[in-house]
């Protein structure tokens, strides 16, 4: 399919493996954090299965504990919900680790930054998580925290 104004985006951006992908540069911090933040699809699932989130690492202990039913059903829609719990994780990390703040990558892929300069890439993690169970958010929590 030939759509001239993606092709164009494409050439000055660069693939991306994610499906979260934001303009290079923001200079809205907050702006962007709100937005990386909402996770509808996450927040949703979430909420049916009894679990509210509120950006907090005991969140994030909770959706580990949930049976993944999700993993047999649409992959498209397996692979939304790993973004959302990428965006989730990345979410948490910002409001809770001293001095994280998210980053894009010149290719328009959020990553958090940590206090270290280590760069974590959330919305794999999250994907890796949604589609295989691990590494648990738990547990990238737990390491983005010590360093």
């Amino acid at each position: 399919m030939n759509i001239p104004f993606l092709d164009n985006w494409r050439k000055r951006h660069g693939m991306s493996r994610g499906v979260a992908v934001m303009e290079h540069g923001s200079s809205d911090a907050e702006g962007v954090a709100q937005l990386l933040s909402e996770c509808e699809l996450l927040r949703g699932q979430a909420r049916s299965a009894g679990i509210e989130l509120e950006d907090t690492p005991e969140s994030l202990t909770a959706l580990d504990q949930l049976m993944p039913l999700w993993r047999d059903g649409d992959p498209d829609v397996l692979a939304r919900l790993g973004n959302d719990a990428g965006l989730y994780l990345g979410t948490v990390v910002v409001r809770t680790v001293p001095g994280a703040r998210w980053q894009v990558w010149p290719n328009g892929r959020p990553v958090v930054r940590l206090a270290s300069g280590r760069e974590i890439d959330v919305v794999t993690a999250g994907r890796d998580w949604a589609f295989d169970g691990a590494p648990e958010l738990s547990q990238t929590y737990a390491e983005a925290s010590e360093a």
